[in-house]
């Protein structure tokens, strides 16, 4: 059994086709990235997937259950961080994680071991308003995966964040992944996607243009190089996929003026940008 399938999946505003006929397959377990520009449909398509919003056309099945038919089964079995907190701030964060238990008929302990778990024990009894904007994420986080969802949808959960808290958030989720949660993340910070996922959809206008590891993905459409600094502080980049490549390289090395050599391996943005059309800040 997967833990996500979807197929033929769409969804139209009046006559905007927000999210047109995608299909794939997240494994249990996995950390599968979803990556696209501001309106591409990744939003969306976790609103469908969670149940929330139902689709014009296609079919999804999240943990066993098709999204429109089976919400009430579904929706205990998954946890969603959207990109709005929605926290009640004059709350306590233990409060705001108590009142979310009763929801979900958890016992008062499994509060304390979330709290532990996003490092937010020691100030549990502080009203939700005098949080960080990172403690807020990392409670919201909590809430999350409070009932033990066996899927985690994540929209943008690191966006606006120091770097620090950043790799806190990063760290949690790979936790999660090692527990077999299964991940879905938005985000639109490529090495971290790079970093954390097993697999990335790059979605663009809607539709998914390629789907693969992040390793495969750079391997098959990223240009390999090498960047050469000279003695006298000149940069050559030397590209490894001519005819020609190992003559210039070797004709460098025969002047005896070569100072580094770094190979320069394609990113995952560089990727994206050839098969979306632009970096996924602008």
């Amino acid at each position: 059994m997967k833990a996500i399938e979807v197929e033929n999946l769409s969804r139209t505003f009046n006559s905007l086709r927000a999210v047109d006929n995608i299909s794939f397959t997240v494994d249990v377990g996995e950390i599968f990235g979803f990556l696209g520009h501001n309106g591409a449909g990744k939003t969306t398509t976790i609103r469908m997937l969670s149940g929330q919003l139902r689709p014009s056309s296609g079919r999804g099945r999240v943990a066993d259950c098709d999204v429109v038919a089976e919400q009430q089964r579904l929706r205990p079995l998954i946890g969603v961080v959207s990109e709005h907190q929605n926290l009640y701030e004059r709350m306590s964060g233990r409060e705001n994680l108590e009142f979310a238990a009763r929801l979900y008929q958890q016992d008062m302990a499994r509060v304390d071991a979330v709290l532990k778990q996003v490092d937010l024990l020691d100030r549990a009894k502080d009203k939700v308003q005098n949080y960080s904007n990172g403690m807020k994420q990392r409670l919201v986080i909590a809430r999350s995966i409070l009932h033990r969802p066996q899927i985690v949808f994540l929209d943008e959960p690191t966006r606006g964040l120091d770097p620090v808290v950043g790799r806190e958030i990063r760290r949690l989720i790979v936790d999660m992944s090692k527990e077999g949660v299964t991940i879905f993340l938005t985000t639109h910070y490529m090495e971290e996607a790079d970093q954390l996922c097993d697999r990335v959809a790059f979605l663009s206008e809607g539709r998914i243009v390629a789907l693969d590891t992040p390793a495969n993905l750079k391997t098959a459409h990223g240009k390999q190089q090498v960047n050469v600094t000279l003695n006298n502080g000149e940069s050559v980049t030397v590209a490894l996929d001519g005819e020609a490549a190992g003559r210039e390289l070797q004709q460098l090395l025969s002047t005896g003026q070569v100072k580094t050599l770094h190979s320069a391996e394609a990113t995952l943005e560089d990727v994206f940008v050839e098969l979306a059309g632009r970096r996924l800040s602008e």
